[in-house]
């Protein structure tokens, strides 16, 4: 009976599937893709949380993010790319909405006013700047809903396409404007973590390298080189506003004594 096993097993071919070390590579390369992203938020929200202040966070990034996340997975449906890409979308899409709850947590123990702000009153003062969690939901289906729509009826027209593809990236690649415009009204960079625009940096050139070498849709290579740029504008302003507004206020009015003396 023994015998008879023997001779079935040695049929069989247990050898390990050769495996070069470009396809590791490639893995390794399309982990990084769908999970890298998110990164550079983790110690953005760890600070949030410590803190229980997000006034240095711009939540208008997660507009932003979550705005190319939706548009960028409708464009997969007209236009197929790297599924690894799809998968980041999907991924970034949960990470800002988890960053948006915890935000708007922390912004109602701080709020003094108990006024409530909602979606359904439609008011532009307060676009984005919600009381509750759930507003920013409805609005994100809202959003999701129409330019499903829109994309469901246009999906075989290529130039509508192409042009929601670049609208996608376009938006991502302005992902740190609102951090930027936020610096700059504070005129100050404390309670934004640098880590996290160190994190935007090595990854938004990591990420331009990979649709260059992966030939992703030209768009994507484009928007991912302006990211980059954005990237080194904010850390410009960290080390102009290193000082902070008090630093300046206290030149502004020093000035301003030299002048009233003269």
């Amino acid at each position: 009976m023994e015998n008879d096993i023997i001779p079935a097993f040695a049929d069989l071919d247990f050898r390990l599937p050769d495996i070069s070390i470009q396809q590791l590579v490639s893995w390794g390369a399309s982990c990084c893709m769908m999970f890298g992203g998110i990164v550079p938020f983790i110690p953005q929200y760890m600070e949030i949380k410590r803190t229980d202040n997000g006034e240095g966070f711009s939540t208008h990034v997660c507009l932003v993010l979550l705005a190319a996340s939706t548009l960028r997975i409708l464009f997969w449906f007209g236009h197929p790319f790297e599924l690894p890409l799809l998968a980041q979308s999907i991924i970034m899409f949960v990470t800002m909405m988890a960053l948006i709850r915890l935000c708007t947590n922390v912004r109602a123990l701080n709020e003094i006013s108990t006024v409530k702000r909602v979606f359904i009153d439609f008011d532009q003062r307060y676009f984005w700047k919600w009381s509750r969690f759930i507003d920013f939901c409805q609005f994100m289906l809202v959003f999701c809903l129409i330019s499903g729509l829109v994309t469901y009826v246009f999906i075989n027209n290529v130039y509508f396409i192409e042009v929601l593809g670049f609208l996608a990236v376009f938006i991502e690649a302005l992902l740190g404007a609102p951090q930027f415009y936020r610096n700059y009204q504070n005129l100050s960079t404390q309670g934004m973590s640098v880590q996290m625009v160190c994190f935007w940096l090595s990854g938004d050139t990591f990420k331009t390298g990979y649709f260059i070498v992966k030939e992703a849709p030209l768009q994507f290579t484009l928007c991912g080189a302006l990211q980059v740029i954005i990237d080194l504008s904010i850390l410009a302003q960290v080390f102009y506003y290193r000082n902070g507004p008090r630093h300046k206020t206290v030149i502004a009015k020093a000035s301003m004594s030299d002048e009233h003396i003269s």
